[in-house]
């Protein structure tokens, strides 16, 4: 969609602009393509770095309630 609307933004102002340079209009419009897919790549990296994260945090999180159920038991069994 992000993709979409920045090539619509590119195109209408070269619409605007009269296209005097095609040549220059290609390469912007080039240019800005590739920092679109630079993003896209970027974006995918983030989302699995948060992805991993949100295993690990689970995980954690497991752990420290099984280390809690066994703290409550140790103090149950010194209370019998």
């Amino acid at each position: 969609m992000k993709k979409l609307l920045l090539v619509g933004v590119v195109g209408l102002s070269a619409l605007l602009g009269g296209c005097a340079n095609t040549s220059e209009l290609e390469t912007s419009v080039q240019n800005l393509s590739n920092k679109v897919d630079q993003l896209a790549q970027d974006v995918s990296a983030v989302r699995a770095d948060q992805s991993k994260i949100a295993a690990d945090v689970a995980e954690a999180k497991q752990e420290a309630m099984r280390a809690n159920q066994r703290i409550d038991n140790m103090a149950t069994s010194y209370k019998k």
